[in-house]
């Protein structure tokens, strides 16, 4: 089993186990199992799941790290959102919001900025 350790700003978000850990590194798709080698890896903005008691968990990240060691993984990210938690009404206004700002040409919006939004906005969605 791998203990899985997921801690937010505002601290201890979740402690499990589980038998595999699935994450999107910036490096491509990961999945863990118990004894994998020492691991320290970005993670982008994408869903991380993970099974634990024959259930598989699903959240929406906006990034982050993974550091993996001796079956625990410890994952650092700013925001974490369960299913449960996504107000698909607030993603889609963000969704549509980003993709606006990034359809006009002006020198005043920062489209990196744009960019993440809609990331952040579409991952969500996928979750419901």
């Amino acid at each position: 089993m791998i203990q899985v350790k997921i801690i937010t700003v505002n601290g201890t978000y979740k402690i499990c186990d589980a038998t595999i850990l699935n994450v999107v590194t910036t490096n491509g798709q990961m999945g863990i199992l118990p004894n994998h080698m020492p691991l320290v890896a970005m993670l982008q903005i994408s869903k991380l799941t993970f099974d634990t008691d024959n259930q598989r968990e699903e959240y929406a990240i906006a990034g982050g790290m993974l550091y993996f060691n001796n079956n625990v993984a410890t994952i650092l990210v700013d925001t974490i959102e369960s299913p449960s938690d996504i107000d698909v009404e607030r993603a889609t206004k963000a969704k549509l919001r980003a993709e606006k700002l990034l359809s006009e040409n002006s020198d005043k919006i920062d489209v990196n900025r744009a960019e993440i939004a809609l990331k952040k906005a579409l991952n969500r969605l996928s979750l419901k």
